[in-house]
């Protein structure tokens, strides 16, 4: 009975590991650029207050 159970669930762990459309990958890099382009500018900010 458990083998049976095991198939019934394969399909939705399937549908669960597609890929992310264009859409999600690009709002993903714009946030990991935004959260860059934070972390630079207050280190450059920091550096020129001791500069």
């Amino acid at each position: 009975m458990s083998a049976k159970t095991a198939n019934k669930k394969q399909p939705m762990q399937q549908e669960l590991k597609r890929k992310p459309s264009k859409r999600q990958r690009r709002q993903k890099f714009v946030i990991y650029l935004m959260i860059v382009s934070m972390l630079l500018s207050s280190l450059l900010a920091g550096a020129s207050f001791f500069l």
